[in-house]
């Protein structure tokens, strides 16, 4: 029978691991051989016990090299695709822009590769989008810390020694983590308003007990998949002059602007930074891909003009039980689609789904937008 491989995450800070208890089982029920390396789920609070009551061996790093499949959540190391056996699978995170290296290994290896973060946004691939379930986790967090940093309580509070007012949070972009922003934010008993350049997102962020930021003469920004465009900087100062009085009175701003495959739009400038009244807060869910805010630190939590600027890298991470079992969910449902119910692994990868995930395969880099932006930089 094929055998699949659970590493180790051994990126720095990556505490997630690509399998659970629970679909390991459907593996093995659907005819695949799991074998998981030691320690693998420790740090997402599972256990290696766990995992071999489900139905899978536990191994060293010696697996890479005699697996079929092999699923992980981060972008594999160089020495990670030096021992993969060729025409193995790779199921993963690519950020091809920040691996240009590690996405032409691959094909040199003649790895196929399906990539975690090009899954198509249709209907279909619903259950397999892990950038979704993965905003979710972060969205939910990013507010939890900025509620830990703030120096005020969040919701209304009527008491013998006085009334306490409400926490005011202004969050910036609503897909998917900034409407978990907003929603957790709401619990916490915050006022909230938020603020993004798609139309269609004025009545999410209202049916979740928001207010809408509008911008005057702002043209709607949806682009394909649901994703935001990349605005003109025209566009981007309507909305900095329109927000900024609202950033200027928020205890805590909340930015998960991001646009597939460019660097972060600017959001918050320098001197939106210093209108906040010291003791705020501002998380930048954007700062691995250039940050929202000017003043962000990537990885670090610093203090510019009275203001709490949080950089965290990775918000999942900090949720590992919950972000590994929802990715392992979205991972299972990928690998359905080409392992059948005997066992046997199908490699011509002509659905739909998979071959809009097709990062290398053949020898090749057969993502078209991969392959034309690697070859652009290449000759830069």
């Amino acid at each position: 029978m094929p055998t699949i491989f659970i590493p180790r995450e051994t990126t720095p800070g990556e505490t997630r691991v690509a399998a659970s208890p629970e679909t390991i089982k459907r593996y093995v029920a659907s005819g695949l051989t799991v074998q998981v390396e030691a320690g693998a789920g420790l740090q997402a609070g599972l256990t290696d016990a766990m995992f071999q009551a489900a139905g899978a061996s536990i191994v060293g790093r010696e697996a890479w090299s005699k697996a079929a499949v092999v699923i992980k959540v981060a972008p594999p190391e160089p020495a990670e695709i030096d021992a993969l056996a060729p025409e193995s699978v790779l199921v993963a995170y690519a950020w091809t822009s920040g691996h240009a290296s590690a996405v032409r290994r691959l094909a040199e290896r003649r790895i196929s590769m399906l990539a975690m973060d090009l899954i198509p946004r249709i209907t279909r691939a619903q259950a397999m989008d892990a950038l979704s379930s993965q905003a979710m986790i972060a969205g939910y967090k990013a507010v939890l810390l900025g509620a830990s940093h703030m120096t005020k309580l969040c919701p209304m509070l009527m008491t013998a020694a006085g009334t306490i007012a409400p926490a005011k949070v202004v969050v910036f972009g609503a897909g998917v983590a900034g409407l978990m922003a907003i929603a957790t934010a709401k619990r916490l008993g915050a006022q909230v308003e938020a603020t993004d350049v798609r139309a269609a997102s004025k009545e999410q962020v209202l049916s979740l007990g928001a207010r809408f930021i509008e911008v005057p003469g702002l043209a709607d920004m949806e682009g394909a998949g649901g994703y935001a465009k990349e605005a003109g900087e025209d566009v981007l100062r309507r909305q900095r002059e329109e927000v900024s009085k609202r950033v200027a009175e928020a205890d805590l701003v909340v930015t998960t602007a991001r646009v597939p495959g460019k660097k972060a739009p600017l959001l918050v400038n320098e001197a939106m930074v210093k209108s906040m009244r010291p003791g705020s807060v501002i998380v930048d869910m954007a700062v691995e891909s250039g940050g929202n805010c000017e003043l962000s630190v990537e990885g670090e939590t610093v203090v510019r003009h009275g203001v709490t600027i949080v950089g965290t890298r990775n918000l999942p991470a900090s949720v590992p039980l919950h972000a590994s079992e929802l990715y392992a969910k979205n991972v299972l449902n990928l690998v359905k689609l080409f392992v059948g119910k005997d066992g046997a692994i199908a490699r011509d990868f002509k659905d739909e789904v998979l071959a809009g995930c097709l990062l290398t395969h053949g020898g090749e880099i057969v993502h078209k937008a991969t392959a034309e932006a690697l070859s652009a930089g290449a000759k830069a």
